[in-house]
């Protein structure tokens, strides 16, 4: 014979009906621990999708501005920023390219199944951080 289980409106939704039936909600993200390793991932797919944010903007910047490419370089010039501050929006710019090629030579190198232990991940990871951040500086620094 089987258990009886309560009616519930088709047409309730998925958490109403949930709650209708005395099912706890999922804890989800919040009985995770959060180690250096999760960040990585997560800041590896935001700089994905920085990388795709400036591929479309100067793609489109491309089609839709009246001027070339050097005249807008000109205009930057003539702001007559600060050279740190010039520096420090180069990085910015950089950074997100460093991180991501870095982070993906790492994930490729797992590819191969090595550096897999643990202990390995954790120093690839910080290893892939200062080369990202070096990289960066060198190209903010052109």
């Amino acid at each position: 014979m089987k258990p009886m289980v309560p009616r519930v409106d088709d047409a309730a939704s998925h958490d109403e009906r949930n709650s209708k039936l005395g099912r706890p909600l999922s804890p989800h993200l919040t009985i995770y621990k959060y180690e250096i390793t999760m960040v990585f991932s997560i800041t590896h797919r935001i700089t994905g999708m920085a990388l795709g944010a400036y591929m479309a903007a100067f793609g489109v910047g491309a089609l839709v501005c009246p001027h070339d490419f050097s005249y807008y370089v000109d205009v930057v010039e003539s702001w007559k920023l600060s050279a740190p501050t010039l520096m420090a929006a180069k990085f910015i710019l950089a950074y997100p390219f460093t991180y991501h090629l870095a982070n993906g030579m790492r994930h490729l190198l797992w590819d191969t199944g090595k550096c897999l232990k643990i202990k390995e991940v954790w120093s690839t990871g910080y290893t892939m951080l200062a080369v990202s951040v070096g990289l960066a500086a060198i190209l903010a620094a052109m």
